[in-house]
């Protein structure tokens, strides 16, 4: 069933269509879920849309000497989902994504600490000349997480900072380097973009859903 609406949702927006009022009607007609209903709405990109974003994916020797923006709760709640079995789909350009959907309640777990390692191990061998990770301010507990991420970010010899601001999104966008992100509208505005959470499912072996 989801498949179907896939399908027919590409087929909307690929002509035009709203992809909001393209998923709201095809999610309608075969009577789909929340959940699978913002699983659409995360997988599904207009044609020439994906076909932009991945001509801006940089592979991991790219990082080499180069600065990168994280954006943090972006890639941090994706790569937990990996590690912790949930499910994480391709999406039509090109990047993964998780379907949780709890970016406004997020609050730490016990997937954090490795989903951290698994980041900055990974960050560790791509060998960025700075790495700069902001959190929302507005999320309770940044400030903690901040903390936590500077420490392991030290323990793996990344050479950044962690910040949090109100802005973040405002802020990648305008920013120079390679910016890791799933966020479609700053992937959009952005030179270049890295697929962290696709990178670790790749080390792990790990198969996201496709349809």
């Amino acid at each position: 069933m989801l498949k179907a609406a896939a399908r027919d949702a590409r087929y909307l927006v690929d002509h035009g269509y709203p992809k909001e009022s393209a998923i709201r009607f095809v999610s309608d007609h075969h009577r789909l879920p929340e959940e699978q209903r913002f699983v659409l709405t995360r997988v599904v990109v207009a044609s020439d849309t994906a076909k932009a974003r991945r001509d801006k994916i940089q592979p991991l020797k790219a990082l080499h000497g180069r600065a990168l923006f994280i954006d943090g709760y972006n890639v941090l709640i994706s790569v937990e989902s990996l590690l912790g079995g949930k499910p994480v789909y391709l999406c039509d350009d090109g990047f993964l994504r998780d379907a949780q959907g709890i970016f406004r309640s997020y609050r730490p777990s016990d997937l954090t600490a490795p989903a951290l390692d698994a980041i900055f191990d990974l960050l560790a061998s791509a060998c960025p000349v700075v790495t700069e990770v902001l959190l929302d301010q507005q999320i309770s507990m940044s400030g903690r997480l901040a903390v936590l991420m500077r420490r392991v970010m030290a323990e793996h010899d990344v050479l950044g900072m962690v910040r949090t601001a109100q802005d973040v999104d405002r802020q990648l966008k305008e920013m120079k380097g390679v910016i890791a992100t799933g966020d479609g509208t700053i992937m959009d505005a952005a030179v270049s973009v890295v697929d962290i959470p696709g990178a670790i499912a790749t080390i792990n072996e790990i198969e996201p859903l496709v349809f």
